[in-house]
């Protein structure tokens, strides 16, 4: 990855996650509104920026709007990292997903990509990023033959508890926590390694995101609290690998 706020900051990050983790529980901040950021104009600084993928085919990618921004406010207060309370939309197809060490990405229906989409997030992936895919009810169905066609020759392997993305930061010792009902199935975290590194993680019947709209979904807020502390340990793993 070739952007600034994403080799640039690496050892410093690793010297400030050498600092103590808050451990208090304060009760969440109120959500964080999305604002559209133009990339162009806006300042260029040190702080991680995060995006959004924007994809074809019908589903509902943009549901949920406040759920970045309410994890980034969330994160801020519980972690030593600069990271930008705002976060972009980017199309799968774009080089400009370059520029995010994470990306994420939801939905509940339909989704549509194709050779070009698949090669541009390969090499993405390859090159130091990271994927979070987020099954919003509905998505599992049209989501698995995307990550499919992005890594052929990979297989999706579910994480056990003992994976360091359960406790970079939060311990979650039995692993993934359940956010929403759904079918009632136990949640699963599902990863795909390139060269030993995990650069795709899916969560199945867990759905982070919708305790993250902690404005939109009235979940206990025991509940929304796990959400949003899995979230920093993703994000941490996210800017820290």
């Amino acid at each position: 990855m070739a952007s600034k706020s994403f080799f640039g900051l690496v050892s410093l990050i690793f010297i400030s996650l050498l600092l103590a983790f808050p451990s208090d529980t304060t009760s969440r901040n109120q959500p964080v509104e999305h604002q559209a950021v133009d990339r162009n104009t806006s300042s260029q600084d040190d702080r991680f920026r995060i995006a959004r993928i924007r994809y074809r085919g019908g589903g509902d990618w943009y549901n949920d709007p406040s759920a970045l921004t309410n994890l980034a406010d969330f994160a801020v207060r519980y972690i030593p990292i600069s990271i930008d309370r705002t976060y972009d939309d980017v199309d799968m197809g774009s080089r400009d997903i370059f520029q995010y060490p994470f990306l994420f990405m939801t939905g509940h229906g339909n989704i549509d990509v194709n050779e070009s989409e698949a090669a541009n997030m390969r090499s993405y992936l390859d090159n130091g990023g990271f994927l979070y895919i987020d099954d919003d009810y509905g998505f599992d169905p049209y989501v698995r033959p995307v990550i499919q066609k992005i890594f052929p020759d990979e297989d999706l392997v579910e994480l056990p508890a003992s994976y360091p993305i359960y406790s970079m930061v939060f311990d979650f010792p039995d692993g993934l926590p359940k956010i929403h009902e759904h079918d009632g199935k136990p949640p699963q975290g599902f990863g795909i390694f390139r060269n030993g590194r995990l650069v795709l993680y899916y969560t199945y019947e867990s759905n982070l995101a919708d305790g993250w709209a902690y404005d939109v979904h009235d979940n206990p807020e025991h509940i929304t609290e796990k959400a949003l502390r899995m979230g920093v340990n993703l994000l941490v793993y996210a800017f820290t690998r």
